[in-house]
């Protein structure tokens, strides 16, 4: 029984890995929708040319793919909740990559999500 237990352990250990993983990928995705936005044009051709749209597209679907994976290997209401860090890395990567500021609100609510995904972690 605890060698049952022990490997549960593992694979929810693994499917959070996972959902983490595909929460910071999809941060790099939006990073890169909003640079290809900036710049975006509806014509075909402009669509196709436009790299970091096209970037953003690939990056987001990856994404997905890990995290589709990863809830495979977890309960729902738990692992849900961690998409929720894609939030913080959106807003550090923005200030890194995009040039955005933070300011106290946005630590603020870095630090409320920071909480309340712990909290439903200590909870699950």
């Amino acid at each position: 029984m605890a060698a049952e237990t022990e490997v549960k352990v593992v694979a929810e250990l693994w499917a959070v890995f996972l959902v983490l993983l595909a929460a910071f990928c999809g941060s790099f995705g939006s990073v890169y929708f909003k640079k290809g936005a900036d710049r975006l044009e509806f014509s075909l051709k402009s669509l196709m040319g436009n790299t970091d749209l096209m970037r953003g597209v690939l990056i987001y679907g990856s994404s997905t793919i890990f995290y589709v994976v990863g809830i495979k290997g977890g309960e729902l209401s738990v692992l849900f909740p961690l998409v929720s860090t894609g939030y913080i890395w959106v807003c550090l990567l923005s200030v890194r990559i995009l040039g955005e500021r933070m300011n106290t609100l946005k630590w603020a609510g870095i630090a409320f999500i920071l909480l309340g995904v712990s909290l439903i972690g200590l909870g699950g």
